[in-house]
């Protein structure tokens, strides 16, 4: 893919543009609202021209390649407002439509999002999303894709679509399948889980964090916790989250720089980030998928969108392929707790507090665990979380 040039919209701190142009990719520019996300933008893009507001840019440079487009997922996610594609954040989707419409569209468009874009109002964000690409010519399939199968011990699952107008998408995304893969165990292993959640939903991963989100049930943006094998329950540190989303340690060290952005803002970036590795495999694939022998598929029938499918031309059809396109090595989650700490007192007290007025069922001896290691943090203080 040498020479071939790419646009970021919603960039982010650059994840499919880091991912990318370890294949080639070259970025001709990015765009990007958020004031601590433009500021690690400049610091690791400088030459790169930026842009602050997708509605504001007229035209994408001639000669662009590939658009990538992590647009906003708050109106997608269950975590979000969940308002649907119509929403006033997820909605910014058709100003990529409206990019490419303005001149004879790029060879390729890759979107992604969460995967609860799939199920939200019955598939109607899907629906549209296909739609307006088939009316621009383009051909589309998109896969739902786990970050472990790249070896990152995070459980995050994200939809790649990936759509073009000459060329066919598929041997790019369904040409690569490697099956569902066992990562740990939990009695030897440590386990992730949200602390910040307890009544509606704990994120149980073995060997591995459940995937890191820019927000939480508490309305705070913060990190998952690790239950250690001997009991002891911990949080990651911000490096240590950068790295498991496939970034360098303080990648985001230069977003403090910008006026008004708070240290803590810092966990945002990193939980809306795209997956440094998830966007390396997507280069990989682009530059030599082409041979890839493709899977049987089946007409796409009914409301329910799987986990692959494929379509143009007002024709679809699911691909019966899984979240694990690949087994990278798998590296163990303990490597990524450098800068980990105890969880306090106060938080772990809280969490109790919350399991206890849920009903979530929760792994054997776990909820044991949690407790003890809020006595060995001297117990529930006055006030807790």
């Amino acid at each position: 893919m040498t020479g071939a040039r790419m646009v970021g919209l919603f960039a982010g701190i650059g994840g499919l543009e880091l991912g990318l142009g370890a294949h080639g990719w070259h970025t001709e520019l990015l765009c990007e609202i958020d004031p601590g996300a433009q500021a690690v933008l400049a610091a690791h893009f400088p030459e790169v021209e930026r842009h602050a507001d997708v509605t504001r840019l007229r035209a994408l440079p001639a000669g662009t390649d590939l658009v990538a487009a992590g647009f906003p997922c708050q109106d997608l996610s269950q975590a979000g407002r969940t308002a649907g594609i119509t929403g006033s954040r997820s909605g910014l989707v058709d100003e990529v439509f409206r990019l490419v419409r303005r001149r004879r569209g790029p060879r390729w468009l890759l979107i992604e999002n969460v995967p609860f874009m799939l199920q939200l109002d019955r598939g109607a964000a899907m629906r549209h999303i296909t739609t307006v690409l088939e009316e621009l010519g383009y051909t589309w399939a998109y896969r739902v894709v786990d970050a472990r199968a790249f070896g990152l011990p995070q459980r995050r699952q994200r939809v790649l679509m990936l759509a073009s107008r000459t060329e066919d998408p598929r041997p790019v995304l369904f040409g690569a399948e490697a099956g569902p893969r066992t990562v740990g165990d939990p009695d030897t292993d440590p386990c992730g889980f949200y602390w910040t959640e307890g009544v509606r939903g704990l994120g149980w991963a073995v060997n591995a964090v459940p995937t890191l989100k820019g927000g939480s049930g508490l309305g705070i943006a913060s990190p998952p916790a690790v239950r250690l094998p001997a009991g002891e329950i911990v949080t990651p540190g911000l490096t240590d989250a950068e790295r498991l989303q496939g970034f360098s340690r303080d990648w985001t060290a230069p977003a403090v720089n910008a006026p008004g952005v708070r240290a803590g803002h810092r966990w945002k970036l990193v939980g809306n980030a795209v997956s440094v590795r998830m966007a390396t495999w997507i280069g990989s694939r682009l530059a030599g998928a082409a041979d890839s022998p493709l899977p049987d598929e089946l007409p796409l029938t009914g409301p329910r969108w799987p986990t692959a499918a494929w379509g143009r031309a007002g024709q679809a059809y699911r691909v019966p392929v899984s979240t694990w396109p690949v087994h990278e090595p798998y590296e163990d989650l303990r490597w990524f707790l450098d800068d980990a700490r105890l969880l306090s007192a106060r938080a772990t007290a809280g969490f109790l507090r919350r399991a206890g007025r849920g009903t979530l069922r929760f792994p054997p001896g776990f909820l044991a665990d949690v407790e003890n290691h809020l006595l060995r943090m001297g117990g529930f203080p006055q006030e807790a979380a």
